[in-house]
């Protein structure tokens, strides 16, 4: 495929290059900067609309600014594409979220650009807030003059860890950038000449002059009339820019401005590069997919996109028999709620990640999606509890992290009947390390009353949703991989399984896997290969976590000369409850050898989910070099498994 043509794009090699360039080009080089990113995701997949709507932001802001002395921090990261590609990137961009490639987020090992890894939401001004302290307390004249510029987008400002941040910052004063991106229209009014004329005078050294001289004569008025002064000045700039809110959390409001408008944006952010006081906070409206028709049509389905024709727009999405674990839940969970009209649907902005755009469609009553907020996710699903609803709040495993304090605290202490269904549960291919959802068993697996399932299949996961619904006595979660299913039929409607209880799927004497999650197929793969070993193996379902089928753990290493658990989870969760009941009876006096495979003390970064497994050890070959090694078969022998398939 043909690349774009882009000679003024060639000569930038470092933000120092696009500083040489007269202004007059910069329209230019961002059009060739767009045809970039477009044509470098179409390639690989990837986060597109985002990025494409900072196209001009993103030139302004390295143009203004003298990263990366002055630090840039982008929140959240897939809208830095275009940031990557201006800061020494641009011939790796195409391995984008592939093995050994770029990440898909910014990243303090891959750039001095990327002063703060972002893969979650709203960090931003946080991070950036550390950054300006240390600058003050380090004092030195150089040091004084780094500038912090932070870029939030309207979506991270749902977050209250935001507006903590906001909050602290204009209590402390000091000198820090936020630009917010606000890319759906859902706080900007219009926006036009007049309000570019009125963004780039209020900060301006004139108006600031004047007001500062203001505030120094009101000073010498009796203190009543200083603060109505003071009063009047700020809220007579509110009502004619907007910005109230923020102005009330400290900050120095700018804006609204035209983000994609290169002679507004350049004049503003010199103005508030030059202020020496005080937070600011510039708010820029831009349009998610700007200039590529198919994302500005459409800016949910190409925020995140496969590899896609550039021509049409029509994503390359692999062919399967087998749906995701995401519909299936989302079928499952409707199926439930015609049947349940107490069962309610909770997301964290992300209906469509989480399957509950479908819900929404069959319940709009009863589906809520409560923004970047996943601790009020929680908390709210524990209120509906109280009052007698089934909610079931679904957030992806790695994002539930930040909601431990409440799951703890508002759910588990009172023993709620809150359902968590946590999809991407497990290693996530090319999103990589950030949003791994490798932690959510030992997290919730060590609270007392919590029960924790994961399904080996479509058909189990439909079942486990039932069981969800059917239960009352407390909290119940289930955790299911991101990804396709392993094709099995799956039942109209779920049965309720016997909670803590596992199942038996091949009988074997000498070996035995005991599975928990998709990891089930691995394992019979394991057992057909230990076959041509001569080991007789049984394969196991665990189920549950939590309440561990103690029968069945007990049983197995009763009728066998090894025992290996096998997840998709940190240490500390299912393998652990195991060794903790073994160890409870005196298993290991017997003599029993145990395993534990689980994902290693390492974070994987970004590959696809077979080179993901095989690093952490989860794959067939893997499970059977564990099983010869246990038994301490010849290295030969361990080696060749490990070399097989």
């Amino acid at each position: 495929m043909t690349r774009p043509s882009t000679p003024l794009l060639d000569t930038v090699h470092a933000p120092a290059d696009l500083r040489r360039l007269p202004e007059e080009r910069l329209g230019e080089l961002a059009a060739e900067l767009r045809a970039e990113t477009i044509d470098a995701v179409s390639v690989t997949g990837g986060h597109l609309g985002a990025g494409l709507g900072v196209v001009e932001l993103t030139l302004a802001l390295h143009y203004v600014f003298d990263t990366p002395y002055d630090r840039l921090v982008w929140d959240v990261g897939h809208q830095s594409y275009p940031h990557k590609i201006l800061t020494g990137r641009r011939e790796r961009i195409r391995t984008l979220r592939q093995g050994g490639g770029l990440s898909g987020f910014t990243n303090r090992a891959e750039s001095e650009y990327d002063p703060f890894g972002a893969g979650h939401s709203s960090t931003s001004i946080s991070a950036g807030l550390g950054m300006a302290v240390a600058r003050d307390l380090d004092g030195g004249e150089g040091s004084a003059k780094r500038n912090v510029v932070c870029v939030i987008g309207d979506g991270a400002m749902s977050a209250g860890m935001a507006y903590e941040a906001m909050n602290n910052a204009g209590a402390m004063d000091s000198r820090l950038i936020v630009i917010l991106n606000d890319n759906d229209m859902s706080i900007a009014p219009p926006v036009g000449a007049m309000s570019a004329y009125l963004a780039r005078l209020i900060s301006g050294p004139t108006y600031r002059t004047l007001r500062e001289t203001a505030k120094q004569l009101a000073g010498n008025l009796p203190k009543f009339f200083g603060q109505k002064a003071a009063r009047a000045e700020e809220y007579a700039r509110g009502f004619w820019t907007g910005g109230t809110l923020f102005e009330e959390l400290g900050f120095y409001y700018v804006g609204p401005i035209d983000g994609h408008n290169l002679d507004h944006l350049l004049p503003v952010l010199c103005n508030v590069r030059d202020m020496q006081t005080g937070p600011i906070l510039v708010h820029v409206v831009t349009q998610k997919g700007k200039g590529y028709p198919p994302a500005e049509a459409s800016a949910d389905k190409y925020h995140g996109v496969q590899r896609f024709d550039v021509a049409t727009g029509a994503q390359k999405k692999a062919v399967s028999n087998a749906p995701t674990y995401t519909r299936v839940f989302a079928d499952a969970l409707i199926e439930e709620a015609r049947h349940d009209d107490k069962i309610v649907a909770i997301n964290a902005a992300m209906p469509a990640g989480t399957g509950l755009d479908l819900f929404g469609e069959a319940f709009p009553t009863r589906t809520f999606d409560v923004g970047i907020a996943e601790q009020h996710a929680v908390t709210f699903a524990a209120g509906l509890a109280t009052e007698g609803y089934k909610p079931f709040c679904a957030i992806y495993s790695t994002f539930l992290q930040r909601a431990y304090d409440q799951i703890v605290h508002d759910v588990v202490i009172q023993n709620l009947p809150v359902r968590f269904a946590l999809d991407r549960a497990g290693l996530v291919g090319a999103d990589g390390a950030t949003h791994v959802g490798g932690f959510d068993l030992p997290m919730l697996a060590c609270l007392p009353g919590m029960v924790v399932m994961a399904p080996a299949n479509e058909a189990e996961l439909v079942h486990m949703v039932a069981t969800a619904a059917a239960y009352d006595e407390g909290p119940i979660a289930f955790r299911y991989p991101r990804g396709e299913g392993v094709g099995v039929e799956r039942p109209a409607r779920g049965s309720v399984l016997p909670i803590g209880k596992g199942r038996v799927v091949r009988e074997g004497a000498a070996v035995a896997l005991l599975s928990l999650g998709t990891r089930l197929a691995e394992c019979l793969t394991a057992a057909d290969q230990l076959a041509g070993f001569g080991l007789s193996t049984t394969v196991a379902d665990a189920r549950f976590v939590k309440p561990l089928d103690r029968e069945l753990v007990l049983r197995l290493a009763r009728e066998h000369e090894v025992l290996v658990t096998v997840e998709e989870g940190a240490s500390g969760g299912f393998g652990s409850q195991v060794l903790g009941l073994l160890a409870e009876v005196g298993a290991f006096d017997r003599g029993l050898k145990v395993r534990t495979l689980t994902l290693p003390d390492r974070f994987l970064e970004h590959d696809s989910p077979a080179v993901q497994l095989a690093a952490a050890g989860l794959d067939a070959r893997s499970i059977v070099a564990g099983v010869l090694g246990a038994l301490g078969r010849a290295e030969a022998d361990v080696q060749a498994a490990l070399l097989s398939g």
